[in-house]
């Protein structure tokens, strides 16, 4: 029996393309398309939405997330900018609901390779550092996907970047952002769309892992095996390598 699917935010760049996914593959009812001004709980209601994709923004996605799992849909969250609490929150509101859903900073399977394989190097080059570079139109920094990685990292690696060197910074945020004791440095740029590297550094050599998303299109396959996937759970996980 075909999955109804709404897609939330589905007038964006990545929700029309999630819309056109949608519709056309196999065992998928595309059911609803949602935006800013739109009744999100009232929509997934009527069209009866099974699951739920969100691509808002930043400052939307806690709120509609909620509104999916009030709604008794599987939410399938490809909005960056929840914070770990709200994360905790939204997993409470799921398990007392036995209803899976899955947040998800990055659909690429290279990018979700890129992490996994990250925290087995870090179990032996422990000195690591993140550069991201994301086109100039995305609106938060970090991206979802490095702060995943640096999580990632530091749960392999209790002693990342340890023992830490004292250092003075001329200008502030020169050496990036602190996540779990792992610099992040984040690029804007017109002509980049999703790029990432992982840097290992020990004495005498460096190696590094580096995902470039060259389109859109590389999202979908992830997108779509979400929305299969998340049928079957009955609680909320947080990255695509976790269903894999």
């Amino acid at each position: 029996m075909p999955i109804n699917i709404l897609v939330n935010g589905a007038f964006g760049r990545m929700g029309q393309m999630t819309v056109k996914t949608i519709s056309e593959y196999p065992g998928f009812n595309l059911v609803g398309q949602t935006g800013r001004d739109y009744d999100l709980k009232k929509s997934i209601h009527d069209s009866k939405a099974k699951v739920v994709v969100d691509f808002t923004t930043a400052e939307a996605v806690f709120q509609n997330s909620q509104a999916i799992i009030d709604a008794g849909a599987h939410p399938v969250i490809g909005t960056s900018g929840l914070t770990q609490d709200q994360t905790r929150t939204l997993s409470k509101q799921c398990a007392a609901l036995k209803l899976g859903g899955i947040i998800v900073p990055n659909f690429s399977i290279g990018a979700v390779l890129m992490m996994k394989y990250a925290k087995q190097i870090v179990k032996h080059m422990p000195h690591v550092e993140i550069i991201e570079m994301h086109h100039e139109t995305k609106m938060d920094s970090p991206s979802g996907t490095a702060l995943r990685s640096a999580e990632m990292l530091a749960e392999a690696q209790q002693t990342v970047n340890q023992p830490i060197k004292s250092s003075r910074e001329n200008i502030p945020g020169a050496r990036g952002a602190n996540h779990h004791n792992i610099p992040i440095h984040a690029i804007r740029l017109p002509g980049l769309l999703a790029h990432q590297q992982i840097m290992f550094g020990s004495e005498g050599e460096t190696l590094t892992l580096r995902h470039d998303s060259m389109n859109r299109e590389c999202f979908m396959p992830g997108v779509c095996f979400a929305c299969e996937k998340v049928m079957t759970l009955d609680h909320l996980v947080v990255g695509l390598e976790e269903i894999l």
